[in-house]
């Protein structure tokens, strides 16, 4: 039998919730709660791919020609999508990360971010995961070492799964009041209201035809300061929220039509995040992360039955 490919596998268990953690990249591999699978993971023989769980520092999403100016400096990232000339997803997917903590509801793992070509910064990155009775919350702080400031930015990638073989048929609500267009190398061109358009998810609304790979900004939040996107089988019998604490202030919905055939729109991928696609070089949601300061990101997963 082939070995792990994403290193040690951490089970945390509360009740009928049940997730696994791995080594690579501090990544969501699995949370299920009984015999229902609440994400769209991958098996632990088996690599990442379409960015599966994954902790996406010091940026989310994309940076149009890996290019920015920071502090006076031209900047040049690795070309990691290329593609589409873009830099994606971060620096910290494929690295191992320290295991500082591991009990049954709860792990915690760690790692530095050296400065490197195109990041030339130091930080110190932490993630915990811990399961109670309400679901999954994830907490991820980033302390910047080094004696500068520091452009930053947080996302994480799970897909959310309703019950149904494909998406299609899920029932999608997403607090949002705008919308970002992208052009065709998946990269902001303009925030626009959701007002009269497809992407007005505000009100619960079969998912149907639509195919997002879309950031929503300006988002509408509870008493407890969350905003919510709600992914529900059709039936209304249950589903999953996504909640959006501390730090998350956009969301990038992805149907997965761009993945390989047998993946394709199977889940959603409900990715919460700092800033929009292109912060680096916009500016937009930016985090400038000074010398000794500390930035902290909290979100979760609450499966429910209705």
């Amino acid at each position: 039998m082939r070995g792990s490919r994403t290193g040690r596998q951490l089970t945390l268990r509360h009740g009928t919730h049940r997730a696994v953690i791995v080594e690579l990249g501090a990544a969501l591999r699995s949370y299920a709660v009984g015999e229902r699978t609440v994400i769209d993971g991958f098996a632990e023989q088996d690599r990442i791919t379409g960015g599966r769980g994954q902790i996406l520092v010091p940026w989310p999403n994309r940076i149009r020609d890996g290019r920015y100016r920071w502090d006076g400096q031209e900047l040049q990232l690795p070309l990691s999508e290329p593609t589409g000339g873009n830099a994606i997803h971060g620096l910290l997917r494929w690295v191992a990360w320290r295991v500082v903590e591991a009990s049954d509801s709860r792990a915690v793992l760690e790692v530095p971010l050296w400065p490197q070509p195109g990041y030339p910064f130091h930080l110190h990155v932490r993630a915990e995961y811990a399961l109670d009775e309400s679901g999954l919350h994830v907490t991820v702080t980033a302390r910047n070492l080094d004696a500068s400031p520091a452009p930053y930015g947080f996302g994480q990638h799970p897909y959310l799964t309703a019950g149904t073989a494909v998406v299609d048929h899920a029932v999608l609500t997403v607090p949002a009041r705008t919308w970002l267009r992208t052009d065709e190398r998946g990269l902001p061109v303009a925030a626009e209201s959701v007002d009269g358009t497809e992407y007005d998810l505000r009100t619960p609304r079969t998912v149907g035809a639509l195919h997002l790979d879309t950031p929503f900004g300006d988002l509408d939040r509870d008493a407890d300061g969350r905003a919510v996107v709600r992914l529900a089988h059709p039936s209304g019998a249950f589903g999953t929220d996504v909640w959006l604490g501390e730090g998350a202030d956009y969301v990038q919905l992805y149907t997965g039509d761009t993945l390989p055939p047998g993946e394709r729109r199977r889940a959603v991928a409900i990715e919460p995040m700092t800033c929009p696609p292109d912060a680096f070089r916009s500016g937009t949601g930016l985090v400038g992360l000074g010398p000794g300061e500390q930035h902290t990101v909290r979100w979760g997963i609450t499966p429910w039955e209705g």
